[in-house]
């Protein structure tokens, strides 16, 4: 699968194919939501392998343009809702919403690039109202798919709980087993009484300094093929696509 991403400013990284991986654990069918889905990535590899209306939400134009771009050229079918997903207003209810959504603490020190302030910092959407607007959108039994800060792990499970959103499966990522979680993936359905399974820790690095097993059949899995480049409509025109 080939994703054209931008030269410069946010590209995605490990955190979405961990995430992609996550959701495979789960029969996904029906309609499924990718909330700031920047070039596509999630979205793309679970509507290449799963039975899923796609749709896409995302704030930045030019992001979704890749996005756009991406799912065309991989034969993907989309629709698209351009906007703060905070804001625009859905007529569906969906099955699924996956999203890896920015989650760093804005009181840090913050990229001055734009588009890499928007995709990484909290504020540009913000943790309870964006939980909260999932909770209203998802199908009955719907499920919702994420990861987030792991440091913020407590308020995230209390986020899904105030909207009746049960975690039903959780794992921590590490970077090596002796580090602190990284991240943290969610599974939360609605209207589920399920306890919550805690799965083994993914660990990404070996005490060698490379990839796990796991973390190396995740990236195998996916098989995505990344192209920066701009001016990729030229592109299309030119060679007839």
């Amino acid at each position: 699968m080939f994703l054209y991403q931008p030269p410069g400013g946010y590209c995605y990284n490990s955190d979405s194919i961990f995430l992609v991986d996550f959701a495979r654990r789960f029969a996904l069918r029906g309609k499924l939501l990718d909330v700031g889905c920047g070039v596509g990535i999630l979205s793309l590899l679970l509507g290449r392998d799963y039975p899923v209306e796609v749709y896409l939400s995302e704030k930045q134009p030019r992001m979704l343009a890749y996005a756009r771009h991406n799912f065309a050229i991989n034969g993907i079918a989309a629709e698209e809702h351009p906007g703060d997903f905070l804001q625009v207003e859905f007529s569906e209810r969906f099955d699924w919403i996956v999203s890896n959504p920015p989650f760093y603490d804005p009181r840090v020190t913050q990229s001055k690039e734009k588009s890499l302030n928007i995709s990484r910092y909290a504020h540009h959407l913000p943790l309870e109202p964006f939980v909260a607007k999932v909770g209203r959108l998802l199908a009955p039994r719907g499920r919702f798919i994420l990861c987030y800060d792991a440091k913020q792990s407590d308020r995230l499970l209390e986020a899904l709980r105030r909207e009746r959103l049960t975690p039903e499966t959780i794992r921590f990522v590490h970077s090596k087993i002796d580090r602190e979680a990284k991240i943290v993936m969610v599974q939360a359905r609605a209207g589920s009484r399920s306890l919550c399974r805690v799965l083994p820790p993914l660990v990404v690095f070996g005490s060698d300094g490379e990839y796990t097993s796991e973390a190396a059949e995740a990236f195998v899995r996916a098989g995505t093929h990344s192209i920066k480049a701009e001016g990729f409509d030229e592109w299309r025109v030119e060679n007839g696509k």
